[in-house]
């Protein structure tokens, strides 16, 4: 049984939603489209499988501190398959 991730909302006004995530070893995020464009802090350096909307895939290689952003109407679902260990990250989405 796939576990799905945590989440911890942090902050959220008229400009910013902050959101802290933990995706467990064998957990994911359901698949989703992102409304607004975002940034994403990984908080450690881990691989995460990504499956996009279209049917592709890839093996995203997160870096501690190395942040990277994405536009909205990106549309996925994220997977921790390949870390023994919890793959966490801060997503700053711009609502305005």
């Amino acid at each position: 049984m796939t576990r799905e991730a945590e989440s911890e909302l942090q902050l959220e006004n008229e400009h910013f939603r902050v959101t802290r995530w933990s995706i467990d070893p064998g957990g994911r995020i359901r698949m989703h489209r992102h409304a607004h464009e975002y940034v994403v802090i990984p908080l450690v350096t881990a691989r995460m499988h990504v499956e996009n909307s279209d049917g592709t895939s890839l093996v995203a290689e997160l870096s501690a501190g190395e942040s990277y952003s994405r536009p909205a109407g990106s549309e996925h679902e994220v997977s921790n398959r390949y870390s023994g260990v919890a793959i966490v990250f801060i997503e700053v989405e711009r609502l305005s």
